[in-house]
């Protein structure tokens, strides 16, 4: 709990209702979207203008008391549980569209809004903001933007951090910072907007953001290409892309995940299929037609068993709805379910998903294996009990085992879910010794008191690895 003393201040800031230390508020915010995974904030409070985080801040640093900010908890490595107590700053009533810029195609938002709000609300408006995040009807903008999150049309379009054009941000002394603006060009100093776009709220805490918006394309295509073989997938990735051609979503499911989303969606999918590709090209109405026609001959050429063009706007929202409930669909299949995100060249994602099979046979633990097979982005999931420990022991050996091929394959221990408390121990991996340091160097310019999401992105102590030998 947090002082008398310090409640007042935080009050006098943000008045009685902005500060609330009731346990049933408490136990609220103490975790997201991470299984087995809860700490108890002393206190959670509700600014409403940047003015009053400001004010916050200045109270916090004062005190020395940790501050964690939060949308709506959908994180999936631990990175909005206070793990060393303080306070949770829950952004969700700062949640304006402050302004849509139809001369300059852009859109300046408060951090609590919706991202499927906002998403429905430019289309409204003839406009486009790509990124995707399969938590888009749940999750908010800053917190996409804390993550830099992705999504299923990251192949084609990117990733949040190409629509951040400028931020406004503030200090863990309470100073307010603003970056960017509404330009196509800026060049003026260090790209701050850049650094504090996937920063996971240890380097500041965003108030405003202005954002890309982009002309929506004319029309839309959606196929499902089904293979016995998994490398004959993995290779259709390979050559789509060598063709020239960037669909605007290009999924994979394994054989396990596509039972289950078919149990979950009804679909009718076939369940002896090895794997599933989900494709989706849009643009201009005759290079739609025409890239579908390209893509169909590659997927017959790599031996796929059944290829299916989705006759209606109908259905093709219903094959893409099912891939975005994969993880709802699994999360019914045992009371524990730990879904992780690894990142290999697209070349390797053949490779990476049979290592994560023989990862997963030689620990006795169940992974269905889902993702952005464009990018090279997978989701091994897996649905265990947390009220076994012997068997999370396991799952927590298999998915180091995991990071380690997906480095040794070129890849990385997260593509788009984050750092947090989950992977830092196994952040040295990718990015080395030195590169551990210099982001601490930046961590203690931005919050020189470690008030700032204390207990993320840097291990207490690094995991050592250990180089396997795959296949």
């Amino acid at each position: 709990m947090i002082s008398e003393t310090v409640k007042r201040e935080l009050e006098s800031v943000l008045g009685s209702g902005g500060v609330k230390d009731d346990p049933e508020t408490r136990v609220t915010h103490s975790y997201d979207g991470t299984p087995m995974l809860q700490v108890l904030p002393d206190a959670v409070i509700y600014p409403e203008t940047t003015a009053q985080v400001s004010g916050v801040m200045k109270v916090l640093s004062a005190h020395r008391i940790p501050l964690v900010s939060r949308g709506s908890g959908t994180n999936l490595c631990g990175g909005t549980v206070p793990v060393e107590g303080g306070v949770v700053m829950v952004m969700h009533r700062m949640n304006r569209i402050v302004e849509v810029d139809l001369q300059n195609l852009t859109a300046t938002v408060q951090p609590g809004l919706n991202t499927k709000q906002f998403i429905v609300h430019v289309e409204g408006l003839g406009l486009f903001y790509p990124p995707d995040p399969s938590s888009m009807a749940v999750s908010t903008i800053g917190g996409n933007i804390a993550e830099c999150s992705g999504g299923l049309r990251g192949l084609k379009y990117g990733t949040t951090k190409d629509y951040v054009l400028g931020l406004e941000a503030v200090l863990a002394d309470g100073r307010i910072i603003r970056t960017g603006g509404k330009l196509m060009k800026d060049v003026a100093g260090y790209d701050l907007t850049k650094l504090l776009v996937g920063s996971e709220g240890t380097l500041a805490v965003i108030t405003e953001a202005t954002l890309k918006l982009i002309p929506p394309p004319k029309s839309k295509k959606t196929m499902l290409a089904m293979y016995r073989d998994l490398y004959g997938a993995a290779r259709t990735v390979s050559k789509i892309i060598e063709s020239r051609i960037i669909p605007a979503t290009l999924e994979i499911l394994d054989r396990q995940t596509i039972r289950v989303v078919d149990d979950f969606a009804n679909l009718g999918l076939p369940h002896d299929m090895d794997a599933i590709l989900l494709i989706e090209q849009d643009g201009e109405p005759e290079a739609v037609e025409r890239d579908i026609a390209i893509i169909a001959d590659i997927c017959r050429g790599e031996s796929a068993e059944r290829i299916e063009v989705a006759a209606t706007p109908e259905q093709a929202l219903k094959l893409l709805t099912a891939r975005r409930s994969a993880f709802t669909a699994l999360a019914r299949l045992r009371p524990t379910t730990i879904l992780e995100d690894a990142t290999v060249p697209r070349s390797k994602i053949a490779d990476m998903m049979l290592e994560i099979n023989r990862i997963a046979a030689k620990h006795g633990v169940q992974i269905c294996t889902f993702g952005h097979a464009g990018d090279g982005n997978l989701h091994p999931t897996a649905t265990t009990d947390a009220r076994d420990p012997e068997e999370i022991h396991r799952v927590e050996a298999a998915f180091e085992e995991i990071f380690e091929a997906a480095i040794s394959l070129g890849g990385t221990i997260t593509g788009e879910h984050g750092v947090g408390l989950v992977k830092a121990p196994f952040l040295e991996w990718k990015v080395g010794e030195a590169g551990i340091d210099l982001m601490r160097g930046v961590k203690q310019a931005f919050d020189p008191l470690g008030i700032l999401n204390p207990g993320k992105v840097f291990a207490k102590s690094a995991r050592k690895r250990v180089v396997l030998q795959h296949g």
